[in-house]
């Protein structure tokens, strides 16, 4: 790799047809860090602003050709995970980052999406306890998904500071439990975690409806680290940016649901 040239990031995850989501905001965030984006695309989505309609899962052997088609040419400082459907995929992408051991893995627990489907079967629930919280050097639930890993509810700031401890002892090199299903009056509350020090970043609660939120923050946060950030900065860098993103939101479809500005958003704007 060239002084000039930037680092690269691979995505594993859902492709969203609408754009907002998935994959394709995925590569947008990380053009926006200019940060060279790879992606592998592990389940397919009939998709947009109203909800998902349907949900294809690739052959296993074709997503496996994908990550190794990356890792063969690509020196990859950073892999963002996403939407894995199935216990199948899971192991497959395990199997995939323990042979490979990339610097970083960001993992974005996705198991239902905005509109309410169901993106995770319960089968892959386990799977992802086992074999993927181990390999994260990041975990970003929001308090929903968390409750699903760690079997209990999370109605407060001490019930989400007990749910990260057990994520942690889970095999998770640190948790950003994100506080936007959380009840905390007008502001949003999202609390790193890394077994040593713990933050929290703290955002006026916006009055919108907005998709994507999730996986842009993912894939910022797996950007920053590629820039070199360490890991509470880059969660901090990756909030700011889905903040400005949704400060500049639009909406693109015939809903009132919002997707981030990446533009504006962007760091070097």
């Amino acid at each position: 790799m060239s002084p000039t040239t930037p680092a690269s990031a691979l995505t594993i995850a859902g492709s969203d047809s609408g754009g907002g989501a998935g994959i394709q905001a995925d590569l947008k965030a990380f053009a926006a860090h200019r940060v060279h984006g790879l992606s592998v695309i592990a389940a397919m989505t009939a998709q947009n602003t109203r909800g998902v309609s349907a949900v294809h899962v690739p052959p296993i052997d074709f997503l496996r050709a994908q990550i190794e088609a990356c890792f063969d040419d690509f020196d990859i400082h950073a892999v963002k995970l996403g939407m894995l459907a199935n216990a199948e995929v899971i192991h497959a992408v395990a199997d995939a980052l323990e042979r490979h051991r990339p610097p970083h893995v960001v993992l974005d627990p996705v198991m239902v999406a905005t509109s309410g489907a169901r993106l995770l079967e319960d089968s892959a629930l386990q799977a992802m306890r086992e074999r993927l919280l181990p390999l994260a050097t990041l975990v970003t639930p929001n308090a929903p998904e968390a409750e699903l890993l760690v079997g209990r509810s999370i109605a407060n700031g001490n019930d989400a500071e007990q749910a990260a401890a057990s994520l942690l002892e889970l095999g998770a090199g640190a948790v950003l439990l994100k506080g936007g299903h959380l009840h905390e009056g007008n502001r949003v509350v999202d609390r790193y975690f890394d077994g040593v020090s713990s933050e929290e970043f703290i955002h006026a609660r916006l009055p919108l409806d907005a998709h994507g939120t999730g996986c842009t923050l993912a894939s910022a946060i797996a950007a920053q680290l590629c820039n070199g950030l360490s890991l509470a900065n880059a969660c901090e860098a990756g909030i700011d940016y889905v903040a400005r993103g949704l400060q500049q939101g639009y909406a693109p479809g015939r809903s009132e649901v919002l997707v981030l500005d990446h533009f504006g958003a962007a760091p070097h704007a």
